[in-house]
């Protein structure tokens, strides 16, 4: 039973109605009983009357062969292809002794239906093959007279048997491939809010740290020359430790079912205080923003904002810059943001193989909402970052 299409047919995961173990079942046991009930009574019947008689021997092994079928179809689901022999052997055996016609041996086409929708055609097709062909033959010698029309609707009758185990099987078949896509789908989705929740903390973590070690660089540096800036230093690193502290809470809080974000998405209302908050003697941050009263949509300005907290990450963390700016402007319907500094560029190498880290992370943002970002050296010097964004919702 390793079959996945045997199971997504016939039971596991694959049942017509809940719950799947009562479903698995009464797939197994309704065969049994309607078997029962079709060919049992008959045959009791016929053995009781013909008691009366004293011709009752070939009768008590009719009786005997229509309790042995259905009960051999307990074991189709485990053992189809053998299950599918043997109630064959007890058909042929019921259909040449049998002195009086009865109810069809039922308990043969529930096999051959089942053995086909398991995946065992091959011993179906042997089985009922050998045994029809014995059935006719036999019974030619035992001078058992069959009547034409009797061979053609049983032929027709077996027919049927395979193809509706087939269209089982094939049902079962898509089925199963339905729940594998299903999974896969479900996995890749939980891939993506994977990536995506490694690529917000890697932004908001990796911001946070570069600024932190700014800030506490200068606050050593200057306190014993300037214990209030220093003051002022160590301030910031409080600051940005709690900004920190506040965002991750509310990237993970998407994790935790029904629970919204602690702090709203960043947006380009922000950028004035992050870009304070890398400001120091070292290094000189300006802000020039075109946009006027315009405001593209939030998807755009939450990718404009960890765009260009991540420019500012790497270029506190690998330039080496005195200087730093950050241009905001409108063409048409795009939000064209340029991060640009003064430190040792790119020259002329893809940033993802200088070893630039978030690069992948600012390409992703951008391609998700149909736009497109550019690393490249600067005419005068240093490093440029150009992110081109749509304005609007993305489609």
């Amino acid at each position: 039973m390793s079959d996945p299409q045997r199971v997504a047919s016939f039971g596991d995961g694959g049942g017509w109605g809940p719950p799947a173990s009562v479903g698995r079942r009464l797939r197994l046991l309704a065969p049994v009983v309607l078997s029962f009930l079709i060919q049992v009574p008959a045959a009791l019947w016929m053995t009781v009357r013909a008691a009366h008689h004293g011709a009752s021997g070939l009768l008590i092994l009719h009786l005997a062969l229509a309790i042995a079928g259905p009960l051999a179809l307990l074991a189709a689901r485990r053992l189809p292809g053998p299950t599918v022999a043997v109630v064959t052997g007890f058909a042929l055996l019921d259909v040449l002794t049998t002195p009086v016609p009865g109810p069809p041996y039922v308990a043969l086409a529930f096999a051959v239906v089942g053995a086909v929708a398991r995946g065992a055609m091959v011993w179906a097709a042997i089985s009922v093959g050998i045994g029809w062909a014995a059935a006719l033959l036999i019974g030619t010698v035992i001078d058992r007279f069959w009547f034409p029309g009797a061979i053609v609707a049983v032929t027709v009758a077996l027919a049927l048997c395979f193809a509706l185990g087939a269209g089982l099987r094939t049902r079962g078949a898509r089925r199963a491939q339905m729940q594998a896509e299903a999974r896969r789908r479900q996995q890749s989705a939980e891939e993506r809010e994977r990536v995506r929740i490694a690529r917000e903390l890697h932004d908001v973590l990796g911001h946070a740290l570069s600024q932190m070690n700014v800030q506490a660089s200068v606050g050593l540096h200057l306190f014993d020359k300037d214990p209030e800036q220093a003051r002022a230093a160590l301030q910031n690193v409080k600051n940005t430790s709690k900004l920190a502290l506040e965002e991750v809470r509310g990237v993970l809080g998407v994790l935790r079912e029904g629970e919204a974000p602690l702090v709203p998405q960043a947006e380009l209302a922000e950028l004035p205080r992050l870009i304070a908050g890398l400001t120091s003697p070292g290094l000189d941050v300006a802000l020039d923003d075109r946009l006027g009263d315009g405001a593209p949509s939030r998807a755009a300005q939450f990718a404009a904002y960890r765009i260009v907290q991540e420019a500012l990450t790497n270029i506190v963390r690998h330039s080496g810059a005195a200087h730093a700016r950050v241009v905001l402007e409108r063409r048409g319907e795009r939000l064209v943001v340029t991060v640009s500094d003064d430190g040792r560029g790119f020259g002329g190498a893809d940033p993802v193989d200088a070893g630039h880290g978030g690069v992948l992370g600012m390409r992703e943002r951008a391609g998700l909402l149909g736009g497109s970002i550019r690393f490249q050296d600067g005419e005068a010097g240093g490093a440029m970052v150009i992110a081109d964004l749509p304005w609007g919702r993305a489609s």
